[in-house]
């Protein structure tokens, strides 16, 4: 992990900005604007549509040579957690995506009610919005809408990252930037929309790269998670090495040697990177998978022995997209994931970052020339691969192969305010400017030699169960002590495991006209971003039919522990150990929460629920928690007596006729009590909730 203030930029005094300005200036160079947005991403052009609409004097510094990033790069099916948290410009979006299908010119290559969309990106009946599509078609609305507002995008031009011109005041103010060609852009207000952060990281603010540790911000899903990795994972028993049985011969490539590192701390790495490619099973558009120049059988070794081992399904999730095309993500334990082949990509000069592209291309044209064609996949599943291939009418100049890498996370600003996994479980911020509502979701990132001496891989988390949740206005800004007049809304300040959850194409562009929205009040009003009132922010941005809060339904609330008879100690004041999740989806809890282990019984967690009783005596022990048929039926709960003998007994948390509450037995306790839950060999999910010591001559049934 890296926290970088000080990369390199060019300082200036205030009193020069007029010299400065007419010696940075050329004749070729553009004229001074309000905003200028880095990165033509989603978030970049919804960005530049909002200041248009306000006003606003914009230009977009598009590095490549096709907006709209993932939205139009492959990623079709939106991922989305909850519609009703989209609002405002990404709206827009997806309903005129619907709008573009309703015309009977948009089906070549099979007719419209012969497509059906599935699993969160269904639209619904009546609904106004459409939330899968081909990258095409995506491309097209954004273009449509450049085309409409007469928006600037200038294509090709990538930021010199050795030169940022700021003021030496603190904070200090963007002046200009300069791109590798040469020219160099000015304006009141920037945006870094990029998916790297690079704005950001040469204006000299603070970041990070790779995972922060659980203790960082008292998180339980960040950092090394061998313990919650049980899906996209390999079969067990793989051996690593070249020769089976033989360390000598070396690992396979691709598993680190260092691996996996201290559990639930903090490392260098970041998700998986993938190409989200465009297939079609249609003979007139498709073009068959290849043996790509430069093919490395040995990359696909741990595949073939995955499945030799057991495995059997394709491994690849292939959804439906229109016109007989999908969107293909990562699957299973080998798939398209380049595993462990990114972590350098986020700080690498341009020419590296090219170099790793081209690896992750090369993986993945042999990876699919691998399942349609090597004798050691099973038949059917070479059979199914085979059928498809790339899109003749997608991507043209790359023969169906996208530019656009899936950079799921590259550097995260580190900012006024930092996303965390608490706010994705219920903590509330007092500013928020959109809603993320997606999975805690991160990708494998690592594949390392376990302590079986077989092969597994590390990092995938999925952790879901919470409703939408705002995004704070000051997770966008740098510290006020850094950068005034700088916002990001794509790399925007976040814990590794917070910011899967934020991560989605919607989201980024809510942010980013939240952001823009936010830039030209602070033009306005001449204030530093920090210093945007958030009254009228949130105003505007709720006039502009952003979506702030959620008013679906709420949880029921939980039983006040302090109607309960005798001395309750709730989930919230234990002592807790292991990959523990927060969750207020069950009524019949005490208190807001209650936790669960997410039914990973191989990860040893435990909760210690600690009292002060007041008097020694002896006190009835029951142990609550909200019954639900997923629950294990035999979870191991530990009281320690007086004399510290532990008492042992597995406890039926899925049994209704419980209600929730089992008394452990009557014992003899000093002034504190203690008792244990364990998810050892648990079958089921393991619920942490509350502990009740009732003295044994006032019992009272609650």
């Amino acid at each position: 992990m890296r926290l970088n203030s000080q990369p390199c930029l060019r300082w200036i005094c205030l009193g020069c900005l007029v010299i400065a300005s007419s010696v940075i200036a050329r004749a070729e160079d553009p004229e001074p604007v309000d905003l200028v947005v880095y990165g033509g991403t989603s978030g970049g052009i919804a960005a530049a549509v909002q200041a248009q609409r306000m006003g606003k004097s914009v230009i977009v510094i598009e590095p490549g040579r096709r907006v709209g990033g993932l939205t139009t790069g492959g990623l079709g099916q939106t991922d989305i957690g909850n519609k009703a948290a989209i609002g405002g410009i990404a709206r827009e979006f997806y309903e005129d995506i619907a709008a573009h299908y309703q015309e009977p010119s948009a089906w070549k290559w099979q007719q419209r009610d012969e497509y059906r969309s599935g699993g969160q990106s269904k639209t619904a009946a009546g609904e106004s919005a459409m939330w899968t599509f081909e990258p095409g078609v995506a491309l097209s609305v954004y273009q449509s809408w450049i085309d409409r507002d007469k928006i600037r995008i200038d294509y090709g031009r990538r930021l010199d990252r050795s030169f940022v011109i700021t003021t030496r005041s603190l904070p200090a103010q963007i002046i200009a930037i300069r791109m590798e060609s040469g020219e160099t852009y000015r304006a009141k207000m920037f945006i870094d929309a990029t998916y790297e952060g690079d704005l950001m990281a040469a204006a000299g603010v603070s970041y990070t790269v790779g995972r922060e540790s659980n203790d960082q911000y008292g998180e339980t899903l960040n950092g090394v998670q061998t313990a919650m990795a049980r899906h996209h994972q390999l079969r067990p028993g793989i051996d690593p090495y070249v020769v089976p049985g033989n360390p000598d011969s070396g690992l396979l490539p691709h598993i680190d040697p260092q691996g996996p590192g201290t559990e639930g701390g903090a490392d260098h790495r970041v998700q998986a990177y993938c190409f989200r490619m465009c297939l079609t099973d249609h003979p007139e558009n498709r073009i068959p998978f290849h043996k790509p120049e430069g093919y490395q059988p040995q990359w696909y070794e741990l595949l073939l022995r995955n499945f030799e081992a057991g495995e059997d399904g394709v491994p690849w999730i292939n959804s439906p997209m229109p016109n007989r095309k999908t969107d293909t993500n990562n699957r299973l334990g080998f798939s398209t994931d380049f595993i462990g082949q990114n972590d350098d990509y986020p700080e690498a000069n341009y020419q590296q970052r090219e170099k790793i592209i081209a690896q992750h291309r090369l993986y993945q044209q042999g990876l699919m020339w691998t399942l349609a064609n090597h004798p050691r996949v099973p038949e059917h599943v070479r059979r199914e691969v085979s059928r498809w291939g790339m899109c003749k009418d997608e991507f043209q100049e790359g023969n169906g192969w996208q530019d656009q890498l899936y950079i799921r996370e590259a550097r995260r600003l580190v900012g006024h305010y930092v996303m965390t996994q608490k706010n994705c479980q219920g903590r509330q911020v007092e500013d928020p400017v959109g809603l993320a509502a997606y999975t805690m979701d991160s990708h494998n990132q690592q594949r390392y030699v376990d302590s079986q001496g077989h092969v597994r891989n590390e990092g995938d988390v999925q952790v879901g169960g919470f409703p939408p949740y705002g995004i704070s206005y000051r997770s966008l800004v740098p510290k006020p002590d850094e950068v005034s007049n700088l916002l990001v809304p794509v790399c925007l300040s976040a814990s590794h495991i917070a910011f899967g959850s934020i991560r989605m194409e919607p989201v980024f562009m809510v942010l980013g006209q939240s952001a823009a929205t936010a830039a030209c009040q602070a033009i306005d009003d001449g204030v530093a971003v920090q210093n945007v009132d958030y009254s009228r922010l949130a105003k505007r941005l709720v006039q502009d039919n952003q979506v702030l809060v959620h008013v679906g339904a709420k949880p029921r609330p939980g039983i006040d522990a302090q109607t309960l008879s005798g001395t309750v100690v709730d989930n919230r004041q234990a002592e807790t150990k292991g990959s523990w999740v927060s969750s207020s989806s069950s009524s019949g809890r005490v208190g807001d929460d209650y936790l669960h282990d997410n039914a990973s019984a191989n990860d040893d967690c435990v909760a210690i629920f600690r009292a002060d009783l007041g008097q020694a005596g002896r006190y009835r022990v029951n142990l609550l928690w909200p019954v639900h048929p997923n629950r294990a039926s035999n979870v191991s709960v530990t009281v320690l007596d007086v004399d510290g003998k532990r008492h042992t007994q597995r406890i039926n948390q899925r049994d209704a006729k419980s209600g929730g509450k089992v008394s452990l037995g009557d014992f003899e306790f000093g002034v504190r009590g203690t008792v244990e839950i364990r998810n050892a060999e648990a079958d089921g999910y393991v619920i942490a909730d509350a502990v009740q010591w009732v003295p044994v001559e006032t019992d009272r049934v609650r």
